[in-house]
């Protein structure tokens, strides 16, 4: 009771110093508080000391009190308290009230850290788990290692979920875990009682953020979702299925990809944070994704997935302003939780990787060795094989025409088909892509010609993993550019050509090779340079998951491709690593997969990336590499970090105290000589400005055989010298950590762009293998 009462004479006291520093700053600053527009803002206040909810509560309705003038006004304003991971509050503001409450409080030390204006993100979108060597029938693998995560809890920040799906039953499945602490919400067409269960033990839905800064009540007849957790736009739905959605057998998209599909941890708990809407496309508010990671934190989850990001150019991972996904992501970090975030979907050019917060896995999208080979056989009896997902009839032998134009024009491309080309209908259509081209002007052209009578339309272009979006009773068979020309050619030196297309097959092996797809953003970050990402690939094309059925009429599951796929597949392996080893961090997980992951695929084929041209993929593509869970479950060595590392971090790059103050909610002090970023200890090396030689160091510790010996494998960057000092590392009982230094320097002598290697220390069982990324700067007289 003293503590409660002390805590209560604090708030008054606050309140009353509040309305007296409010007073002196309206009389000298600003003369009134009336403004037309009130926006939602985020009024940011660290990592709160007071862990008492109510009190907080008080204490944030007292702030608004003092600038509003009632406690009506204040609770009418208020949108979220925020409470647990962090606190603050979110409330509708003018401009002149939050520069108040931002400019007034910070002047006098007060617990505000920083008023942040709402902001927006956006979504980032059967064969995977057995190409990743996690089948559910081999007893060896970590699947059953980890008793298929059971007793995990994966929380979704996503669109929602459509519960009823077969993926979320709770067959087999033992009580929920004690230490959840988490909620069921009932809302539109969602009765909590009845449609959360063992498997699905937690739903929840934020939109207030989004309700406050849209001004109007949400019409959800209009926008066709529902005030509640369940999913309507299907992407939360098929997200939650590739994490940790159970065993459903013989599925296939109209005969296409036929098998079990599961997710990566089948027996994990799922708890499901909707925070995006269908709003003019979908809406995320950066508010109601911060309230998600305050009540996931508070919930209990283990592994937080969230395949969201926001538009390029990126803003600091210190910028609390407009980096919601960065700071949410760092106090989950610091409660121990692991974030897993899709890397972006702006590739393939360089500097679009998204989500580059170091405390967080950013995940690339891979391709599987899946493809769905469709047969063109043109009148000359010459047939390929294109690829597409054309589920119809086959067109029999039809006229095959090309978009010849007067040289005096610009030429015909597939995106700038429409519906003005009559031509079209009765024939198939070949067509070249433009490089700027994307799969939705493709599949909005496609659309198009075939609502005048066109009967197909073979696509011709550089090769790149997703396919268009048509309906599946109309063929887009994608070929590659040489192709292409071959039929051009046919039509052209031919009076009647004719074509054949036929339905598409599932081929499933060799000799379908691994590539990073195209859309998959890239590296190095734009950020932080030094710091290597994305982290690691993922399967994120064409993978098959459950879907909400109202999207499509007796339609339960579909494919979609993105790194919003690639994302989930990483958070399922990081549940079932959560399982085998509950003690691990965050950075050691992080570690883990980095260390670990396939730089070739599984049949020790290269690894291409997707581009113009097509390139070997190197680390700014794929990170560590293609995740590989079974090794990563005993990685032998791992490099570790915390919340102090991560600080560390933020003095590396140059920012103020009250700056990290910022992000970290506590008073943050860096030292005199700032450090160097090199020095921080992340699984990989990147450089982006060497210039003389120069020597970082790391730190490993032994997660595997006590007494161990590791000895350094270094593969050098072209043109580059590295040298490991020691080259050999012995643990034994008492020795379980050890610092080594690398020492790098180059014979060029101009300016160079990236060039890649490794680092691998190796005790003939485990191979601990760091990516290198090193670029030589030549500084001009």
């Amino acid at each position: 009771m003293k503590s409660i009462r002390r805590c209560k004479n604090r708030n008054t006291t606050l309140l009353s110093l509040f309305m007296f520093l409010l007073f002196l700053y309206e009389q000298h600053s600003i003369p009134t508080l009336a403004e037309a527009n009130r926006n939602v803002y985020i009024v940011y206040m660290g990592k709160g000391q007071q862990r008492d909810p109510k009190l907080l509560l008080e204490t944030h309705l007292e702030i608004l009190t003092g600038v509003l003038g009632s406690k009506e006004a204040s609770a009418e304003a208020m949108v979220y308290s925020y409470k647990h991971g962090f606190t603050g509050f979110a409330a509708k503001l003018t401009g002149t009230q939050a520069q108040i409450i931002s400019g007034l409080l910070y002047l006098y030390s007060i617990t505000v850290v920083q008023v942040i204006p709402n902001r927006f993100y956006k979504l980032q979108t059967t064969r995977s788990w057995d190409y990743l060597q996690l089948n559910s029938y081999s007893p060896k693998n970590i699947l059953h290692k980890s008793q298929m995560g059971d007793g995990v809890i994966i929380g979704v920040i996503d669109t929602g979920i459509w519960p009823e799906s077969e993926v979320f039953r709770d067959e087999g499945l033992g009580p929920i875990p004690s230490r959840w602490k988490g909620a069921c919400e009932s809302g539109e067409l969602f009765h909590a009682r009845k449609t959360c269960n063992r498997k699905l033990i937690g739903a929840r839905y934020f939109i207030k953020g989004l309700h406050a800064e849209y001004g109007k009540s949400f019409n959800i007849t209009k926008y066709q979702d529902y005030l509640s957790p369940r999913d309507s736009f299907g992407h939360g739905t098929h997200t939650s299925a590739t994490a940790g959605g159970y065993f459903k057998a013989n599925v296939s998209y109209n005969g296409l990809g036929f098998g079990t599909v599961r997710g990566g941890a089948p027996l994990a708990r799922l708890a499901i944070y909707k925070v995006c809407w269908k709003l003019y496309g979908v809406k995320c508010a950066s508010a109601d994704i911060l309230k998600a990671f305050d009540k996931a934190i508070h919930d209990g989850v283990d592994v937080i997935s969230l395949s969201l990001g926001f538009a390029l150019p990126l803003f600091s991972d210190i910028d609390t302003t407009h980096n919601g996904i960065s700071v949410g992501a760092f106090h989950a970090a610091e409660n121990g939780i692991t974030v897993v975030c899709a890397a972006g979907n702006a590739g393939p050019s360089a500097l679009t990787i998204q989500n580059t917060a170091p405390w967080v896995i950013s995940v690339a999208a891979s391709t599987i060795d899946r493809s769905f080979p469709t047969r063109i056989s043109l009148g000359n009896n010459w047939t390929t094989m294109g690829q597409a997902m054309f589920t119809g009839q086959g067109t029999g032998f039809t006229n095959l025409l090309y978009p010849e134009v007067s040289e005096f024009h610009t030429p015909r491309y597939c995106g700038s088909l429409s519906s003005n080309d009559t031509w079209s209908a009765g024939n198939v259509v070949l067509c070249f892509t433009l490089g700027s081209d994307n799969r939705s002007a493709v599949g909005d052209a496609a659309r198009s010609v075939k609502e005048i009578g066109c009967l197909g339309l073979i696509i011709a272009e550089n090769p790149k993993s997703f396919p268009y979006s048509c309906d599946d009773n109309f063929p887009c068979v994608r070929v590659s550019y040489d192709i292409g020309m071959q039929i051009l050619n046919y039509i052209r030196s031919t009076r009647n050509p004719q074509v054949m297309i036929r339905p598409s097959k599932t081929h499933v092996g060799r000799p379908i090779s691994t590539r990073v797809a195209y859309f998959s953003s890239r590296g190095p970050s734009s950020v932080a340079p030094a710091i290597l990402k994305p982290d690691v690939a993922a399967p994120g094309v064409n993978i098959l998951a459950a879907v909400p059925p109202r999207s499509r009429p007796g339609i339960a599951f579909e494919f979609d491709s993105g790194t919003s796929m690639a994302a989930p597949h990483v958070s399922g392996i990081v549940a079932l690593l959560k399982s085998l080893h509950s003690d691990w961090s965050p950075a050691i997980i992080k570690s883990a997969i980095v260390t670990t992951a396939w730089t070739t695929d599984p049949y020790g084929e290269p690894i291409y990336a997707e581009g113009e041209p097509m390139k070997l993929a190197d680390a700014f593509d794929y990170g560590g590499g293609i995740v590989n869970g079974n090794r990563a479950a005993d990685p032998g060595l791992v490099y570790d970090m915390g919340t102090a590392d991560y600080i560390q971090y933020l003095c590396a790059m140059g920012y103020k105290n009250s700056d990290i103050s910022q992000v970290t909610g506590n008073p943050a002090f860096c030292p005199m000589k700032q450090p160097s970023i090199l020095n921080l200890n992340f699984p990989s090396i990147t450089i982006p400005t060497l210039r003389n030689s120069t020597t970082i160091t790391r730190t490993v510790t032994n997660v595997g055989a006590v007494y161990s010996r590791y000895v350094a494998l270094v593969e050098p960057p072209l043109g580059i010298s590295i040298a490991v000092k020691p080259d050999i590392l012995i643990f034994n009982s008492i020795i379980k950590a050890i610092s080594f230094t690398v020492t790098v320097s180059s014979s060029h002598k101009v300016t160079t762009g990236y060039s890649f290697g490794s680092l691998t220390w190796s005790d003939g069982v485990h191979s601990v293998r760091s990516p290198i990324s090193v670029r030589t700067e030549i500084i001009e007289s």
